[in-house]
């Protein structure tokens, strides 16, 4: 049965409800799906897998160091192997320009260019985080463009869930494609 890999980097935890999110998608066409906080467990191999989605979060500007580290230890397989990737921030809300700079950004640091790319709004969870912090998101969303809320009284989330499972259904026909054209060659 066909296993996909969704390897994931997050911070404050919205980045691990889309790798879920994602894999129950896969789950829900027939394929097998293993979602991974590549923080956590340094002995994945995308090669055991037959396809990869990797996702990770924006913080201070830039993707989690452990992801782009584990980018560029696989890149052979990623390049090999039918393979996507998932950006969440802020920026992905109201300003595309900003978020699609960073995934250059991480094209640039690993070599890598994936195939398929998306785009996801993050979440402000407010009523998670300390005095500081909060005041410090309050006035970040006000300067941002894209109405990001700033009462802090409550959460908000801006990942649009329809498109998330676009990306998957995209990336599973990927998938069938290549898969279709490497049982067309001849042995």
């Amino acid at each position: 049965m066909t296993n996909i890999l969704i390897a994931y980097g997050t911070t404050e935890g919205q980045t691990a409800k889309i790798a879920e999110y994602i894999a129950d998608v896969v789950r829900s066409h027939g394929f097998e799906a293993e979602a991974v906080n590549i923080k956590d467990t340094h002995d994945v191999a995308p090669d055991t897998y037959d396809g990869v989605i990797v996702g990770a979060s924006i913080h201070l500007g830039k993707h989690e160091k452990h992801v782009v580290k584990f980018v560029e230890q696989h890149r052979d397989a990623l390049e090999r192997l039918p393979s996507a990737f998932f950006s969440v921030s802020l920026a992905a809300h109201g300003d595309s320009e900003e978020a699609q700079g960073y995934v250059e950004q991480l094209e640039k640091d690993t070599r890598w260019v994936p195939p398929r790319v998306a785009l996801f709004g993050g979440a402000l969870l407010y009523t998670h985080y300390g005095f500081v912090k909060r005041h410090i998101m309050k006035r970040i969303a006000h300067d941002k463009p894209g109405g990001l809320g700033t009462d802090t009284s409550r959460d908000y989330v801006y990942t649009e869930w329809d498109g998330v499972r676009r990306f998957v259904e995209d990336f599973l026909t990927d998938l069938a494609s290549a898969r279709a054209a490497g049982s067309a060659e001849p042995n």
